[in-house]
């Protein structure tokens, strides 16, 4: 027997209808390209989004076209993100920080009509044009006073807002129509699209609103390191009005003075962001001798967090929710927020805990299986590669069935690449990617692990560890290291301070010392660039372990 409920399709627009409506003090600060900090309330964006509606349709936007943006975090972005998917369009966005070829070929997957660049992109995208394709139309991010000279036919954004109703006729459409499309970096091969729908997206926002409500509440300010033209900025500009938070966008500004002042001047309680950046605000918090005002809570994902940074936030008072995701997911598959009985731990165990990746939102179903495929058990020791499902993740890639079948298991099941366990309790805790485990003499040795030990050193700055081909055992690990100062730590203070906690076998054979890390285009350290960059480096001879 079937219930008798209505059918009502979940649509993103009513995110922010939502949070207009019930949380009208609430909406989006931006320190914005043009230098200044802009304020909106979110009806004053909401009713701007419907104006930004009217001049698309004007423009010809119909439903299905997929519309990219080139842009910071900003008001104009977030309203983008609503007037497109409302009317039926597919906002696109681009990763500013991919190779020229792989953005090129990206719009050309796509198909994108129309492309929305911020000031700071304008001159990629004349560097671009002659090889994009025929007919595309470029609107700038900024008043008519901040328009660039071009020899491009250049649309102004806030002259397509200019006179237009503050109200739209947003249409009924089927849930399952195409929302957003993001594409994946740091992959091999070419860039593969993750196409997400208003079910999914809402669904997202919903799950997200639930597992992190300590930080989306009423009242709180959040501060989105995470860039919006990755993976929807981990879904905070759906979850923030459903939620009652207000946004704080940093546009360019994502070095470590610059967060700080924005933070301290606008009381962010909660940043979101990857472990690069905040490593950058942690050496700006000891230069200032404490925390930006206000300051409770960050959300640390994107790749796995040291222990030794999230030690020292929580000794300062913030709080750490370690979280894990991919594209493919929407992308928050995991939080770390512990539960009330696990707050009074002791302390170390609590790390214990905060370093593992956290346990799955709601509607993010997790497996673990062996070489052949078979489930292994939730018990924190069985080590396997990670699959998902759920409706938040990807049933297949855009217009790539080869990609889609590679991914796919036979219970329909997505493969992540990553290499787990999870334990009784639920907790996530990465091993590795597949790619980037280390086999030696047919054992395996996490570089995660060696990684965030090594960061503990008061010497090392940040740091990476890689594969060596070796003639005996196959691969060895490399430690790669930004030191802190002038002092360069050796490979005997390394051991020193692994060796409580590996196995002599698992440490690293030799350190190398670069001046700063090669970075992917979403802000992890990129291991393909160090393992290139050092394929022919030849290991010294060490003892047998």
């Amino acid at each position: 027997m079937m219930g008798q409920m209505m059918q009502r399709p979940l649509q993103i627009i009513e995110l922010l209808r939502y949070g207009a409506e019930i949380f009208p003090e609430a909406g989006v600060v931006s320190r914005r390209c043009e230098g200044d900090i802009h304020r909106q309330s979110y009806p004053e964006t909401m009713a701007r989004v419907a104006q930004l509606a009217h001049g698309l349709a004007e423009r010809g936007v119909q439903p299905g076209d997929r519309i990219a943006t080139l842009a910071w975090n900003t008001h104009r972005h977030f309203e983008i993100y609503y007037a497109v998917s409302g009317m039926g369009a597919v906002c696109h966005t681009l990763n500013p920080r991919l190779s020229p070829e792989q953005m090129l070929y990206i719009i050309g997957h796509a198909e994108d009509r129309l492309l929305f660049v911020d000031l700071t992109f304008v001159p990629l995208v004349h560097a671009l044009a002659d090889k994009l394709p025929e007919g595309m139309r470029f609107v700038v991010m900024t008043d008519r006073a901040h328009m660039p000279d071009s020899p491009l036919e250049l649309i102004c954004y806030e002259d397509l807002l200019d006179g237009k109703p503050d109200s739209y006729d947003w249409p009924d459409m089927d849930e399952n129509t195409a929302a957003g499309l993001c594409y994946t970096s740091g992959t091999t091969g070419n860039p593969k699209g993750a196409l997400y729908s208003h079910r999914s997206t809402v669904l997202h926002a919903l799950a997200v609103g639930l597992a992190l409500n300590s930080s989306l509440r009423e009242g709180a300010n959040i501060l989105p390191v995470v860039p919006m033209f990755h993976v929807n900025a981990w879904g905070l500009p759906y979850a923030a009005p459903l939620t009652g938070a207000s946004l704080i966008m940093p546009g360019p500004g994502l070095d470590g003075p610059s967060l700080w002042d924005l933070m301290d001047g606008e009381n962010v309680t909660s940043a979101w962001g990857v472990p690069t950046v905040w490593l950058g605000l942690q050496n700006e918090i000891a230069a200032r001798g404490g925390n930006p005002a206000g300051f409770e809570q960050v959300v640390i994902g994107g790749s796995a967090a040291p222990r030794t940074m999230i030690e020292a936030f929580e000794q300062s008072g913030v709080s750490v929710c370690h979280a894990w995701g991919m594209t493919e997911m929407s992308p928050v598959g995991t939080h770390g927020i512990l539960n009330a009985s696990m707050q009074d731990l002791p302390f170390e165990t609590r790390m214990d805990l905060q370093s593992k990746q956290g346990r799955r939102v709601f509607g993010c179903e997790m497996k673990i299986v062996d070489e052949e495929g078979q489930r292994l058990p939730h018990d924190g020791k069985a080590v396997g590669e990670l699959y998902v499902r759920g409706n938040q993740v990807i049933a297949g890639y855009f217009h790539n069935d080869e990609a889609t079948e590679a991914a796919m298991d036979a219970e329909g099941w997505f493969g992540t690449g990553d290499v787990a366990s999870i334990d009784a309790a639920g907790f996530l805790t990465i091993q590795d990617r597949a790619k980037d485990l280390i086999k030696s003499g047919g054992e395996w040795i996490s570089s995660i692990d060696l990684e965030s030990c090594a960061l503990a050193h008061p010497e090392v700055a940040n740091c990476a560890v890689i594969a060596i081909a070796h003639p005996k055992w196959d691969e060895r690990p490399l430690l790669v290291v930004v030191p802190k100062g002038e002092a360069h730590v050796t490979l005997e203070d390394i051991h020193a301070l692994m060796e409580p906690h590996f196995a002599k076998w698992q440490l690293p054979d030799d350190v190398v010392f670069v001046d700063e890390m090669p970075l992917t285009a979403t802000g992890k350290v990129s291991k393909r660039t160090l393992r290139a960059q050092f394929a022919d480096y030849v290991l010294p001879d060490l003892p047998e372990g």
